[in-house]
């Protein structure tokens, strides 16, 4: 104020304080430095060569400073920096489309960077601090991962319009053996995970793409199984395409999200998770029988 202002009166009044005290002020910091920061004349205070360097440097320290609590402020506000998401390909392809609208319908500030990858990229990026947070399907156990159960997702029999089956609500697994299905390479857990429940299962035409396999039981090439989410999506929705349960078993997977331990914004996994339940919910809300149970929805 006293550099600005030329004027110890003047710089005391915009300070709200008196004369003396800045004064006083003033001059202890020129002892405790050691050096001269104004020459004084009865009209007028000019700044030395030196008292404009520490000056200088004093005015970066109160910009730098402010920087600092704008940063700290931000860290208290949780929603302030984007979130790096990753998802699994066979669950982000069907679900992300729909959380980004949610997110936006929501009004919420939640801004998400998303990504799609395998379960083995996944677990690297987000062990190393490539990405937030990812949502996965179980088996999911990392040492120093957190991980929340989303929702339970059942697995449906596609057909295409026309087959014998087409109209049948249940299909049990003791007539399922005998056909051969359509089904995922053998590098995707999710064919892992589909072949868990039926050991015996015969495939042929393996693929690395659930919309390639979508294409082939649409045209009539076989029949297969996907996750409830990816039922009614594309082009095809129910004009080529039909689905039943399995069952005797049942199978399905549950989806969750995980994180680092150490992530130190609860606040915005918290958020997430809010609205990736939202969006299963509002997505299947009309999908009856089928409905895919949301995780303390």
């Amino acid at each position: 104020a006293v550099a600005r202002e030329r004027h110890f009166g003047r710089a005391a009044s915009s300070c709200f304080v008196s004369q003396p005290t800045l004064s006083v002020a003033v001059r202890k910091l020129e002892e405790e430095l050691d050096v001269t920061l104004f020459e004084r004349r009865k009209s007028e205070v000019t700044v030395t060569a030196i008292g404009k360097r520490i000056i200088e440097q004093a005015q970066r320290i109160l910009e730098e400073s402010d920087l600092l609590k704008q940063i700290a402020s931000e860290g208290i506000d949780q929603l302030a920096d984007p979130i790096k998401l990753g998802a699994l390909t066979t669950i982000g392809q069907y679900l992300l489309p729909k959380l980004i609208l949610t997110t936006h319908r929501s009004q919420s500030r939640l801004r998400i960077i998303p990504e799609e990858n395998s379960k083995l990229v996944l677990q690297n990026r987000l062990k190393k601090g490539e990405l937030d947070v990812v949502i996965v399907s179980e088996p999911f156990s990392e040492p120093g991962i957190e991980t929340t159960p989303l929702y339970e997702e059942p697995f449906l029999l596609v057909l295409p319009i026309g087959h014998p089956w087409s109209n049948r609500k249940h299909i049990p697994f003791s007539e399922l053996r005998l056909e051969s299905l359509l089904m995922l390479s053998r590098n995707h857990c999710l064919r892992d995970q589909i072949m868990s429940f039926f050991p015996t299962l015969r495939t042929k035409n393996e693929s690395p793409s659930l919309e390639t396999i979508r294409h082939m039981v649409a045209s009539n090439l076989g029949i297969s199984i996907f996750p409830k989410y990816a039922i009614n999506t594309g082009s095809y929705a129910d004009n080529l395409l039909t689905s039943c349960e399995l069952i005797e078993p049942s199978p399905s997977r549950r989806v969750l999200l995980a994180w680092r331990k150490s992530f130190t914004r609860p606040g915005a996994i918290s958020e997430l998770a809010s609205l990736v339940k939202q969006s299963v919910s509002e997505k299947l809300k009309d999908s009856e029988p089928n409905k895919i149970p949301v995780i303390g929805a």
